[in-house]
Order: structure tokens, then sequence, then C-alpha cells
């Protein structure tokens, strides 16, 4: 499979600990899995021949947190042409409000805009219904490291 790059936004640590979860368990089923942390993500544009999974909880009016909303504009504005990058997102938020998981889908809406290629569906995980994201995150990843795997496959 090809390697793969986690970046994560988070607020509270949730999203981070999600993140660092799935940076395990990928670890563990014999992936090779760079976890970058936002500060180490200034220049950071996913290299197309990696897989790339982001993970981010939601703040405010279903806006991005601090420490991964600088990555989100750098890529917006250097708007780099992605059509051979596949993703995913995981989002974390709380259903309560109507910009329920607004950080993870306006990541999913701009690497789509970028001609990136989703791999599976984007992970909506409410905070109303699970106190321990990462279990539902590990759930997701069952399903899909045999999708990625695929794609890995497919694309050389």
């Amino acid at each position: 499979m090809k390697k793969i790059n986690i970046v994560f936004g988070s607020v509270y640590g949730s999203a981070q600990y999600v993140a660092e979860t799935l940076d395990t368990a990928l670890n563990d089923a014999g992936c090779q899995v760079q976890l970058w942390q936002p500060e180490h993500l200034s220049d950071f544009v996913p290299p197309e021949d990696e897989l790339l999974l982001v993970v981010t909880s939601t703040t405010g009016d279903g806006d991005l947190p601090d420490n991964i909303a600088p990555w989100f504009i750098m890529m917006k504005d250097r708007a780099p042409y992605l059509p051979e990058l596949h993703y995913a997102v995981i989002g974390l938020g709380d259903s309560s409000y109507d910009t329920f998981c607004g950080g993870g889908k306006q990541i999913d809406a701009l690497l789509s805009e970028l001609g990136a290629k989703r791999v599976g569906e984007r992970l909506d995980i409410d905070a109303c219904e699970t106190m321990e994201p990462e279990t539902e995150a590990l759930q997701w990843l069952k399903k899909w490291l045999p999708l990625a795997d695929s794609v890995s496959q497919q694309i050389g």
C-alpha cells in the first residue's frame, strides 16, 4: 500500500487523539504512515503518489480549528492541481449545531476542488452519539483500508 499521510486539526484534542489512534492502527497493519503535526504543515502539499487522511474537528460556525486553518488557507491560495491524489476525511462535530462537521466538509470540498479523489465515504462523528470518537474511527478504518489498498494497487 502507498504511504499514508495523516493531517489533523483539533481544538480540545479529540481529533488529535483520533489521528494518533489511526496512526498506531495503520502502523500495526504494516502501513507506512506519516502523522503530521499542524505546526509542520505550512508548506505541505500532499504528494500525489501517497494517500492523505485528514481528521478534523469543527469549531465556531462550522470553522476549522486554528491549528489546521493556516494549512487549509495555504492550500486554497496555492490551489495545486492534485488529480492523482487520493484522500479520506474524518470530521468530528456536534449534530445539535447546523454546522455539524463543517470543518471536515470544508476540507473535503477543497480537496475535491483541487481535483483529488476521495476514497470511500467521509466519516462524520457526532459528539452527541459517542464519547469515544476513536472507536468509531477504528471501525471506519476496517472498511477504508481495503478500499485504500485497492486504489494503491490501481495507481501503481
